[in-house]
């Protein structure tokens, strides 16, 4: 219906519909706004799980683990030549070692100079014009060859290449350094190959590079079939005497006793080395769990005791019209504060982790809770159980026994109080991460699959629902407005009539 402005009354009719419209909106807004708190609220929740999600990965991956303890400083008498890690030694070793060889890969050259001048051209120029088959079997990291199951049986797995008449030989060398076991390489100025094996190594009682094929490409390249041919030399074991023991390896890197030994030069006399706790390491570790500890205590208490101000509510579209961007900023701060005020799901997250770190672990020896680690609270009650670190007695724990501490941390016991110290924390942490993910969801999540989710979506039923209320409202005023109008204008022409008539 066509609407009639209020030139018969002198109304202006579409202020007077707002105006009466703005007051039936009210319930809109609130529903309005009842949305926007509670995606303020879910927001507030999600990022709540995204802190503590923050401190179970940094437990599970420092204080969680065993290695983060058993980290070792090593002294040696001769750094140059041997360097000594601990890889999974729980305890502290010493020993000698005297390098009596390297290990060294095997080589293969041209045996005179090829045709080849420019590796660029394709294989046809060289003389190889129908599709073959190379094959290159060489040594691998353990000392022997790659296998694979055929037919039920076990064989050697070389690998091979087809090359085509159109493939150029910068192509294949390319292919070879990529995906074999060995490295290919031309000099120009030579007009020779080389070739050398990525492991180093002796394979007893054969070679350890040995190449093949269907075709004549090795030939091209002046190439004998296997290192121990003209124009290779054989790979070596390294060799060394550890602790009065003869022992070798296809590489350079021993694996002795929990140790990685690496030798990078032979010597003439003995190496020393000895091993400490990593005690700067350790504490490091710990520290950091600390700190973060620290920070999530503090975020769940600033905002379960985060002011409530339940005058300032979300702004609509239109209070936002009326406000400076500063004005919504400082009225919206307001309105997010206390989304999570006096959360009971977070009020007993802190109870249980406070619980969980200061009661004493049952069933393990030695060092069984965090005072006795130089670790307590802080005597400000207001600070909400934050821990401090006493450095002097801590690092003394250390280096007393570094593996004690990790069992009080992670002592895997049948009953609560048999666990480790940080084994609760985590169990605390996922107990609490579940019930907020069945409030508020996770990024990504369709809305009806939590709780503040399921209300948002309730919200917007009724919102539509009212929207579609004031929409049909809105016409029936200005369909009676226009009725109104009409019936003046009538009115008006009448008596216009009449006055001409009597005049």
């Amino acid at each position: 219906m066509v609407r009639i402005s209020g030139l018969a009354s002198g109304m202006d009719i579409d202020e007077l519909v707002k105006s009466m419209m703005q007051a039936e909106r009210v319930p809109l807004d609130k529903l309005t706004q009842k949305k926007q708190y509670s995606e303020w609220q879910r927001d507030d929740y999600r990022s709540m799980n995204t802190a503590l999600s923050e401190l179970d990965t940094l437990i599970r991956d420092g204080i969680g683990k065993q290695s983060s303890f058993i980290k070792k400083k090593v002294t040696l008498s001769n750094p140059d030549a041997v360097s000594v890690k601990n890889v999974n030694s729980t305890s502290d070793f010493s020993g000698n070692i005297k390098v009596n060889g390297l290990a060294k890969a095997a080589t293969m050259t041209s045996t005179e100079k090829t045709a080849v001048t420019d590796p660029k051209k394709k294989l046809a120029e060289l003389g190889i014009t129908t599709p073959q088959d190379i094959t290159i079997l060489a040594i691998n990291k353990d000392g022997g060859f790659d296998t694979e199951v055929k037919d039920g049986a076990t064989v050697e797995k070389p690998y091979t290449l087809t090359l085509n008449a159109d493939d150029t030989l910068e192509s294949v060398i390319n292919k070879i350094n990529a995906n074999s076991g060995v490295t290919l390489f031309f000099d120009e100025t030579s007009q020779k190959f080389s070739i050398t094996a990525k492991n180093t190594g002796d394979v007893k009682d054969r070679p350890e590079i040995e190449l093949g094929g269907t075709g004549d490409f090795f030939n091209v390249l002046k190439m004998s079939s296997n290192n121990e041919g003209a124009g290779g030399t054989i790979g070596e074991n390294a060799s060394i005497t550890y602790n009065g023991l003869d022992i070798s390896r296809p590489s350079n890197t021993f694996q002795i006793n929990g140790a990685e030994i690496t030798v990078k030069q032979k010597t003439a006399d003995t190496v020393t080395f000895s091993s400490t706790a990593d005690v700067d390491a350790i504490l490091d570790t710990i520290t950091q769990f600390v700190n973060k500890y620290n920070e999530i205590i503090k975020k769940v208490q600033d905002k379960t005791g985060e002011a409530k101000y339940r005058s300032f509510t979300p702004l609509t579209t239109e209070q936002k019209k009326a406000m400076t961007e500063d004005e919504v900023k400082l009225w919206e701060e307001k309105a997010k504060s206390g989304t999570l005020k006096s959360d009971s799901t977070l009020k007993s997250l802190l109870t249980t982790m406070r619980s969980s770190l200061y009661t004493s672990v049952d069933g393990i020896t030695g060092k069984n809770n965090l005072s006795s680690l130089g670790i307590t609270t802080t005597k400000n009650y207001l600070e909400g159980g934050k821990l401090t670190i006493d450095e002097d007695k801590l690092r003394a724990a250390i280096s007393e026994d570094p593996n004690a501490i990790y069992d009080m941390f992670m002592a895997n016991g049948a009953e609560k109080s048999e666990k480790g110290l940080a084994r609760r924390l985590r169990d605390d942490i996922e107990s609490s991460m579940k019930v907020i993910t069945e409030k508020a969801g996770k990024a990504g999540y369709v809305n009806n699959n939590f709780t503040i989710g399921k209300m948002v979506d309730g919200l917007d039923k009724k919102i539509s629902t009212f929207e579609a209320k004031l929409t049909k409202l809105e016409s029936r005023y200005y369909n009676q407005f226009t009725a109104m109008e009409k019936a003046i204008q009538k009115a008006n022409s009448q008596s216009a009539s009449l006055a001409s008539y009597f005049s």
